[in-house]
C-alpha cells in the first residue's frame, strides 16, 4: 500500500499545509488541477503492522 506526498516548500515545516498526503492518483490529480497545476508528489510506501505470529 502507498500514498502520494506533495511538500509545499513554500510553507514552514511547522505549518499544517506544508504537507499534502493523498490515498490515490485520482485525488492527488484533483487537488494539483484545482490549486498547483506544477505540483508534484512522490509516492511513499504505508507500513502495517503485522499481526503477532505472521511473518
Amino acid at each position: 500500500m502507498t500514498v502520494l506526498i506533495y511538500v509545499d516548500t513554500r510553507k514552514e515545516v511547522d505549518d499544517p499545509e506544508h504537507l499534502k498526503v493523498f490515498a490515490d492518483a485520482d485525488a492527488a490529480e484533483t487537488w494539483f488541477a484545482e490549486n498547483d497545476p506544477d505540483g508534484v508528489a512522490f509516492e511513499y510506501e504505508v507500513l502495517v503492522r503485522q499481526a503477532l505470529g505472521s511473518f
